[in-house]
Order: structure tokens, then sequence, then C-alpha cells
């Protein structure tokens, strides 16, 4: 007699559970996303950064090859050489305001007193507002007419008749100043979880050895919250590459392109000149430099690891 011979069963529960499969099977999702939309658009926006394509060309209009051609007109650009060194001085102004603000007020608010719950919730209030909202309040704010600023109009050493958002270089500070309200309590946030690190046994011995607030500060926290400063710093950086409805909602890149960063200067070659070939290579040089600011945090980030540090 014939020994029946049992198949084996195979189902997808048991491919599920296996242990090699299952990490795959988890971020698939997230790499479908990723691939979607975010690697798809920059390849895509690469490639038309290597023709001729404009916006409103005629269907099926064939779109011609012209490798670095566009990269090369922006070297003789001057709006793009404009729009490059206000991407740049802004970015940094803003690391230094925002971060530095976040960083005080974080300071501020580790110390024990009454109250502190409630006003670190309400100094989240900023970052939840939208962008529209921020702008329309500070717009008033920057009123030339009746706004509440040009009650400091009189004590100021300079002019500020022109108007702060119609007026150079006013425009381009009111502008790092909206930036900075808007996104400070993030920095704030992120550098209070890292002072709840620090050693409070470390900030004793500090303080019974005779050290002032600002020497503990540089020898005890600092040191213990470097990591979390350079990322945010990098953060930072990034964020100011990528800020559009802010500056557009506020002034729009003027006055005399003296706030149009290198995203304005994409929105407006390609939504106002059609170009948008020459957009994409705007687009593609903005993603070049964050990469590689992201690249040497990383490898700094790497070798002090390595030391120890």
């Amino acid at each position: 007699m014939k020994k029946l011979v049992t198949p084996r069963r195979f189902s997808v529960e048991s491919k599920v559970q296996s242990p090699r499969a299952l990490p795959y099977l988890l971020i698939a999702p997230i790499l479908l996303i990723s691939f979607g939309l975010v690697l798809y658009p920059i390849v895509q926006d690469i490639y038309i950064s290597t023709t001729d394509k404009t916006l409103g060309d005629e269907i099926g209009k064939k779109v011609n090859f012209v490798g670095l051609k566009n990269y090369e007109a922006l070297l003789g650009n001057e709006a793009f050489m404009n729009s490059l060194k206000v991407t740049l001085l802004y970015a940094l102004l803003f690391v230094f305001l925002s971060v530095g603000a976040g960083l005080l007020t974080a300071l501020l608010v580790n110390k024990r007193f009454r109250g502190r719950g409630g006003i670190r919730a309400l100094m989240t209030a900023p970052w939840a507002f939208p962008d529209i909202a921020t702008v329309i309040v500070f717009i008033w704010i920057f009123n030339t007419a009746f706004g509440v600023v040009n009650v400091l109009g009189p004590w100021l050493p300079f002019d500020t008749s022109g108007g702060w958002l119609t007026s150079s270089p006013l425009a381009f500070v009111s502008v790092n100043i909206i930036s900075m309200w808007k996104t400070f309590p993030f920095y704030s946030i992120v550098f209070l979880a890292a002072l709840q690190s620090v050693p409070d046994d470390l900030i004793e011995a500090a303080y019974v050895d005779g050290a002032s607030a600002f020497q503990r500060f540089r020898t005890v926290t600092l040191p213990s919250i470097r990591p979390t400063l350079y990322l945010l710093c990098v953060l930072a950086f990034i964020f100011a590459f990528r800020q559009f409805s802010m500056i557009y909602l506020t002034t729009g890149g003027g006055p005399e392109r003296d706030t149009e960063t290198l995203v304005l200067s994409v929105y407006n070659t390609a939504f106002k000149y059609y170009d948008y070939a020459l957009s994409s290579a705007i687009g593609v040089t903005g993603l070049i430099i964050t990469f590689f600011v992201a690249l040497g945090y990383l490898t700094l980030a790497t070798r002090a690891e390595k030391r120890g540090v």
C-alpha cells in the first residue's frame, strides 16, 4: 500500500512571521512613499534641468536634451547669483536667530518656577500657527501707518519711513524675524529634551566649586548638548533653503529682489518666465548645496563619535 505524501503547506502567514522577511515588509510602505513623493520628483527634476522644456509647450512637442547648458547659463545669470547670495545670508542669519532663540528659551524654561508647564505649552504656540495666519499678524505689526513696531521708530538709529517690508535692508531683517518667531519653538523643545539629559551632579559640583552660571553652561551644559546643537544648526540651514511661504506672502522676494531666495527664484522662473528647465536647474543647485552641508555634518559627527567626543 502506497504511503500518501501530504503536500507541504505554504501560507502567506508563515512568510510574514519569518524573522528575515518581516523587517522588509514593515519598511516597504515607507520606501514606496519615499520613492513616489521624494526620489522620483528629484530624478525627474534633474532630468528636466538637462532639457529645454518650457511651460506652455504644445502637447507632443519634442523636448531636446541640452546637457549642462542650463547650469552654464546660471553662472552668468545675475539674478541667480543674487538669489544664491540672499539665500546664504538668510540661512546663516536664520540659524543664528532661530537656534539661538531656541537655546535661550530652553535654558529659561528648564529652570524650576511656578507655572513652568503653562509657559512651556504657551511657548509652542508660534510653531502651531499656520503660516498664513502668522504672516497676516506680522503684516499688521509692521504696517507703516499703524503698526505696533512703529513705536520703536524714534529710538532707532536708522530710518524706517520706507516701510519694514518694503524697503531694503529692513525687509530682509523683518523676514528673518518673522521666520525666527515661527520656528524657534521647535528648536527650543529639542534643546529642552537635550537639557534633561545633562547630569545634575556635574552642575552641582561646578556650583560648589564656585563656577558662575555662564561657566557652568560653558563647561558642563554646552558639551553635553553639543551634538544636538550641531544637528539643529544643520536642520535650520536646510529649512532656510526650503522656506517659501513666509517670504512669498510677506515680500514676494522684493524689494528689488532683496529677499528673493533660491526657492522663490525657482517659482518665478517657472511660473512667471515659463522657463521650466532653468527653474529645475536652480532647484537642483539648491539640492546639491544642502546635500553637501548634510554630508559635511555627517562626516564631522562620525569623526567626533570615533574620537569619543
